[in-house]
């Protein structure tokens, strides 16, 4: 009889724990998202580059299409829009405060982020960077690429590549609040930006306009949608949305980004 009672009180703690830990609201969320191009608009035509040096090489696979503007037309969402938070202010100075990342991100280890030019295009076009990672430019081609690379906090580079080489920037990457345009200079179509923050709540979305950010602190805070041929929003945009992120899962509304130059 003591047995049983012993078991029905520890069954009966660990039911109010539950019920407990179910009623406090959660610390940290995942965001989910989509980018669409407006309805109403036509979506831009994909034209053809101007490939005018290693003709045989870089059109091995046919014409190379402008990526300036991918979008998706099954479900019209835009691929490569940076979706980043921010603290809710219009301070352009202000940074994220340090004591609403997530504790695990302080096991994080600095990161080698790489962009590769297997076939005359920057793989990834549009890349995100942390604070502390370092650039690694691939060349797996049979011709000769350039690096050029030019900011305001991180250098200034323009290495040529020989063919099947790499080459490391020598300095981790610093804090830069605009993106870093980079070209190669030896095929003037290829570009590519990076986007570095100080803080892990940055995503790129995929070919469904889709993005997820996880371990996102609860509040109230803001977020930005960039594309390189600007930002949502104008020139307010760059503050961008008030959000307040709340729940295990947030998934926001769609949002529409028209993205046309």
């Amino acid at each position: 009889m003591r047995h049983f009672v012993s078991c029905a009180g520890s069954c009966a703690l660990v039911i109010v724990f539950a019920t407990i830990a179910r009623s406090q609201p959660a610390q940290w969320t995942t965001i989910k998202g989509q980018v669409v191009f407006p309805a109403k608009k036509p979506i831009p035509e994909r034209k053809a580059l101007n490939v005018t040096q290693d003709k045989k090489h870089c059109l091995m696979n046919g014409p190379i299409l402008d990526e300036s503007i991918l979008i998706n037309a099954k479900n019209r969402g835009v691929k490569n829009v940076v979706v980043y938070l921010r603290p809710d202010n219009t301070d352009p100075k202000s940074e994220f405060p340090k004591d609403k990342i997530h504790p695990n991100d302080a096991k994080r280890k600095p990161a080698e982020v790489v962009i590769d030019q297997p076939c005359c295009m920057f793989v990834k076009r549009i890349t995100v960077a942390r604070v502390g990672d370092t650039i690694v430019v691939k060349n797996p081609a049979p011709v000769v690429h350039n690096f050029f690379w030019t900011s305001d906090k991180n250098g200034d580079y323009n290495p040529n590549l020989a063919a099947k080489t790499d080459w490391k920037m020598p300095k981790p990457l610093v804090k830069e609040p605009g993106p870093i345009k980079y070209t190669c200079t030896v095929h003037p179509w290829m570009t590519g930006y990076v986007r570095i923050f100080d803080h892990p709540y940055s995503a790129v979305t995929d070919e469904d306009g889709k993005f997820e950010i996880k371990n996102a602190p609860a509040g109230k805070f803001r977020i930005v949608y960039w594309h390189e041929n600007g930002v949502r929003g104008g020139a307010k945009g760059r503050f961008g949305d008030q959000i307040d992120i709340q729940g295990d899962t947030l998934d926001l509304k769609t949002i529409e980004f028209d993205v046309a130059k």
